[in-house]
This record gives structure tokens, C-alpha cells and sequence, in this order.
């Protein structure tokens, strides 16, 4: 961190994708009040994460990142977040089985409101607006009241990342993480079929092993780590001013975080090193993850590294790659090389989403579930070449069981989308495609972990 950095240093440097506000007196007003309130999250909760982190980056854990394209104020309720929670914890409950690794949780939740966009405006039937940056910024529907970027929605957007940071935290200590629990699967989407065989193995092998801890007298009841988790928050921290607002100096390091979430990650949008959102992040302590896109130059990637992690701390940095399934080999071993040489010390995860958006027959945003599968290998495959660690996945997901990813056992095709296509952004994966990607995962890890 530049010693001339402050948590408003970032306004002297060049800010992309942040929305203009028509009146900037009004958006002042509300970041000053939010700056007020008592922060999301904890000064030690962030460093706590960066610690399993470091285990992560050590190859000692597996990182497990997911959740919502874009929050929504609609879809907030207490149904939804339990309903990602049970999944989280039931695809952590596969890994940690796979790889015999304890896993990190990290949700993209209680706070992953703003998304970038290409474009700036949006034109339909010859009528231009402002796009839709999420629901912190502006409203989905296509008309010029909701497209008018509004502060008022930063206060919405806190309120709601608090509302479900509670819920969270209670469904982590108050029973629900329980692994008596948790292991109850959903796995009728498998019924009849080769797949739903081999898994229901490892539902079963998992099952036995609770059963010998239960006899052994290692029960829920008696030990913490089976009755209580640990899930995480994160975000893009896109808006600066709200991040500003929410930056708080730890009293017993005396130093700044970010307490708007556990993590931050930058945009493959936002990544210049000597523009604002890199100034931002340079200077908080959390965990910071950095997207790693087709279009990053492994240069500018160690310059990145300088910059946010100039003492080489291990956890504080998660390099989120995404290339799309048939750009992995092109860019990622020489990504890999780069940073190993230079000695520094990362979280590779890999995020098979955002490189993988086609557009269906139908008209529909989607991304084929067969494609997402096969960059999380090909991405497994250059690490196991390169004789690095591939340390965790990056999805977007729910627990609901919407249709807006193609494929899976579930074979959601091309007609169904229709059906229940309810994302404000992105196609997410449903419940189903979720477990079932956490499952052939868990399978690969398993093999090679017996040397296969």
C-alpha cells in the first residue's frame, strides 16, 4: 500500500464502470450515512478467511466460490438463502469427501449487487437507455424512471446485505450446518440414470463414514467442526464510493478493510493497475480476488501482484480465471509459468461461467452445462502439466431450480428455458447442475489423489 493511500485516494485516478449519478449531492448524502452505519462484516472474520486462504494456496484446502450473477432486491427472501446455503454446504460436503481437504466456502452474496457492462447504453425498438448495472444502481425494467441511476439504492442494497449476513451466520452456528444434516440429499434429478449409480456410491461411502465417526463417539454434540461452518462473503467491488463508505480501521492492527465482505474481487473490466478500483483494493486488508480474462498480459499480471500483495502474503490473493472451455490451454500455462517463476503465492480457482456464454436458438442468454464442465478440467488438466496447484472453482449458481443453464443430467434443453428463466444477469446454474458439477469434480480430485 502507497503511503499516500487513503480510503478516497481512489478519486485521483481514472474510474471505469462506475454509473453517473444526475445528482451527485444526493449520492454524497447517502455515503455519508452508510459510512455511519456499523460495517457487514469484521476486520477479523476477513483475516480469519485469509488464513484458510493461505491453506488454499498452500494446497493444503480447495476453494469453493459461489452464488448469485447479480443479487436482486425481488428474490430476497429467508426461502432463497437457505435454499443456496443447503447446496453450498452439500457440494463442500462432496469435495471435502473427494479430496480429503477441508474446503472454503465463499458466497457471491450480501453484496454482489453491481455488474459491469460492455455498453453503457441499451437500445430497444429504437429507444436508448442506460443499461442495467444491478439493482444497487438502477431497475431491470426497460423504461427511463428505472433506468436512472438512484442512491436511494445503495441504503436498499446495505439493509438487504445485512438481513441475509444474519441469516447466514445463523444457519452457519445454529444447527442447520449440522452434518446429520446436511448429507440428506436431493438426488432425484439422478434417478435411473449411470451417473446417479456412481453417485449415489459416494452418498453412501460419506454416509458410512459419518456413521463410524458417530460410533466412535464423534457426534455433532461433541465437536464443533460437525455442527458449525464457516461461509464467507463476496463481491465485486465495482460502486467505490459504497466500498469508501464501508471502509472501517481495524482497532487492534490499526489497519483498513473492507467491510462490505469478507472478499473483493476486480473485474476483468477494472483491472488497469494504475486506475481506480486497483488504487481501492491496494489499500484494504481483505482477501482480493483479480479476473483473470483472455485479454490479461502475465506483465501486467505480476505488475498487478506488486501492487496488491507486495509482500507476497499467502491468501491474500485469488486469481480468478476465465477464459471460456476452448481458450484455457491458450492462455492459462503461460499465466501459471509466469506468476511460479516469480515465486508468488496465489489461489488459482477457475470460474467456467463467464467464458462460456452463448446465445440459444430461442434467444436466451445460457451457458451449456457440457462447456462449464469442460473448462473446470481443462483448467485441472494444465495445472496437473504445469505441476501447480489448482485450488478452487468460481460459479454462479442458486438453489433454486430455475432452467437457464443447458444440459445436465436433468438435460434442461434449449425449449426449457423459458420455463423458469428468472436471473437479472447471467444464466446461473440450478440446484441439480450444481451438486451434480461438485460431484464429477469430487470423482476427478479422488482419482488423481490415488494416483489415477
Amino acid at each position: 500500500m502507497s503511503e499516500l493511500w487513503t480510503p478516497n485516494s481512489w478519486r485521483n485516478k481514472p474510474a471505469l464502470q462506475i454509473p453517473e449519478y444526475p445528482d451527485a449531492e444526493n449520492l454524497a448524502t447517502v455515503e455519508k450515512k452508510i459510512n455511519e452505519f456499523p460495517p457487514l462484516v469484521f476486520a477479523g472474520e476477513a483475516r480469519n478467511l485469509k488464513s484458510e486462504l493461505a491453506d488454499v494456496a498452500n494446497g493444503k484446502a480447495f476453494l469453493l466460490q459461489g452464488g448469485d450473477c447479480a443479487e436482486s432486491f425481488a428474490e430476497h427472501s429467508g426461502d432463497n438463502i437457505r435454499d443456496f446455503f443447503k447446496v453450498m454446504l452439500q457440494m463442500s460436503l462432496v469435495l471435502t469427501f473427494g479430496g480429503s481437504k477441508p474446503v472454503v466456502k465463499i458466497g457471491r452474496i450480501a453484496g454482489q449487487f453491481a455488474k459491469p457492462r460492455s455498453s453503457t447504453m441499451e437500445t430497444k425498438g429504437g429507444v436508448e437507455l442506460p443499461s442495467y448495472k444491478g439493482d444497487i444502481v438502477n431497475g431491470i425494467d426497460f423504461t427511463p424512471e428505472q433506468r436512472i441511476p438512484d442512491p436511494e439504492r445503495l441504503l436498499k442494497a446495505y439493509r438487504q446485505s445485512a438481513a441475509t449476513l444474519n441469516l447466514l451466520r445463523a444457519f452457519a452456528s445454529g444447527g442447520f450446518a449440522d452434518i446429520e444434516n446436511s448429507h440428506r440429499w436431493n438426488l432425484g434429478f439422478l434417478e435411473g440414470t449411470e451417473a446417479g449409480a456412481r453417485y449415489k456410491k459416494m452418498t453412501d461411502k460419506i454416509e458410512e463414514s459419518i456413521s463410524f465417526m458417530r460410533a466412535c463417539g464423534i457426534t455433532p454434540a461433541n465437536t464443533h467442526q460437525l455442527r458449525a461452518t464457516n461461509i464467507y462473503t463476496s463481491h465485486e467491488a465495482l460502486l467505490l464510493g459504497y466500498e469508501e463508505a464501508l471502509t472501517r480501521k481495524d482497532s487492534l492492527t490499526d489497519e483498513y478493510y473492507a467491510t462490505s465482505g469478507h472478499m473483493i474481487w476486480i473485474g476483468d473490466r477494472t483491472r488497469q493497475p494504475d486506475h481506480a478500483h486497483v488504487e481501492y483494493c491496494s489499500g484494504v486488508k481483505n482477501p482480493i480476488g483479480i479476473k483473470c480474462g483472455p485479454s490479461l498480459n502475465p506483465d501486467e499480471l505480476l505488475q498487478l501482484l506488486d501492487i496488491l500483495n507486495p509482500n507476497n502474503e499467502a491468501g491474500r490473493i485469488v486469481l480468478i480465471c476465465r477464459y471460456g472451455a476452448n481458450n484455457v490451454e491458450k492462455h492459462l500455462p503461460e499465466l501459471i509459468r509466469k506468476v511460479e517463476r516469480a515465486g508468488r503465492t496465489v489461489v488459482w480457482s477457475c470460474d467456467p461461467m463467464h467464458g462460456n456464454t452463448i446465445t440459444s436458438e430461442s434467444g436466451y442468454k445460457t451457458r451449456p452445462f457440457d462447456s462449464i464442465l469442460s473448462e473446470v478440467n481443462r483448467f485441472f488438466d494444465v495445472h496437473k502439466t504445469e505441476g501447480s496447484y489448482a485450488g478452487g472453482v468460481h460459479f454462479e449458481m442458486t438453489g433454486k431450480n430455475v432452467t437457464e443453464c443447458t444440459g445436465g443430467t436433468n438435460l434442461v434443453s434449449d425449449q426449457d428455458l423459458s420455463d423458469r428463466y428468472h436471473t437479472h444477469c447471467d444464466p446461473r446454474l440450478n440446484a441439480d447442475q450444481s451438486l451434480e458439477l461438485s460431484f464429477r469434480l469430487a470423482e476427478r480430485i479422488a482419482d488423481e489423489r490415488n494416483g489415477g
